[in-house]
């Protein structure tokens, strides 16, 4: 039996940058899994739509698909916006719905990445604050979970991590800088914990000016496309078990 389809899902953006991480992150994901066909969906802005996935699936004959939120958090899209596409789906097709990406050690391991790419060192962890900057939600989870991760970052070396919101929530990136500077870390670094670039992540952006670092978004990374593929595998196993009930 042929494993069932992957079809990635992501929010979509007026900005030509998000989309191409998204396939450059897809494309990652096929050269590590090439048993697994993968497909690209877009809630919004972008092309092909995740309905006109499913219908295309369906018309092949596809009758499995695990459906996978690319989202850092379980907020309004994971919980609404994408069960409700699903839910509008040829019926036909078995879908079942992954777990978002984070919380996830290796999202840590791509931020840590990033960092060091943009110029810090490990030896500079004790010495550094850093400021995990992520897009924001109005969610209460979602606001939890950023938290949650900002303390359990804090335990692996750095100096302090802060979370930061670029939208719905409080404090901004530039807040979060200023408080850090205010601790006394002898630098700052920002780290985004977004996917791809975009109108958020450029907010993130402006607010760093008063850093050392700014890390860049956590893109195509290797780490992501693990992660992507461990909730592939998380999911389709339920998918399985079933066709052979």
């Amino acid at each position: 039996m042929s494993a069932p389809v992957l079809l990635v899902i992501a929010h979509g953006s007026r900005d030509p940058r998000h989309a191409a991480t998204v396939h450059a992150l897809v494309r990652r994901v096929r050269s590590l899994r090439p048993d697994v066909r993968v497909e690209t969906g877009f809630l919004d802005f972008n092309v092909p739509s995740v309905r006109g996935v499913l219908e295309s699936l369906e018309t092949e004959g596809v009758r499995d698909v695990v459906a996978l939120p690319l989202l850092l958090t379980r907020a309004f899209h994971a919980k609404a916006d994408i069960p409700a596409v699903l839910a509008d789906a040829p019926p036909r097709l078995r879908i079942r719905q992954a777990e978002v990406l984070g919380p996830s050690p290796l999202l840590l391991s791509a931020l840590e990445r990033r960092l060091y790419e943009a110029g810090l060192t490990p030896a500079d962890k004790s010495s550094t604050g850093v400021v995990l900057a992520s897009a924001g939600s109005s969610d209460p989870e979602a606001i939890a979970v950023i938290a949650e991760i900002a303390r359990e970052w804090r335990h692996t070396g750095w100096c302090a991590v802060r979370p930061a919101f670029a939208s719905a929530s409080l404090p901004r990136t530039e807040d979060a800088v200023r408080e850090l500077r205010e601790l006394g870390c002898a630098r700052v670094a920002v780290a985004p914990y977004v996917l791809a670039p975009g109108f958020l992540p450029d907010r993130i952006a402006r607010g760093a000016a008063g850093a050392d670092v700014l890390a860049d978004v956590l893109g195509p990374s290797p780490e992501v496309a693990r992660v992507l593929l461990e909730r592939y595998d998380e999911a389709r196993t339920p998918v399985l078990a079933a066709v052979g009930a």
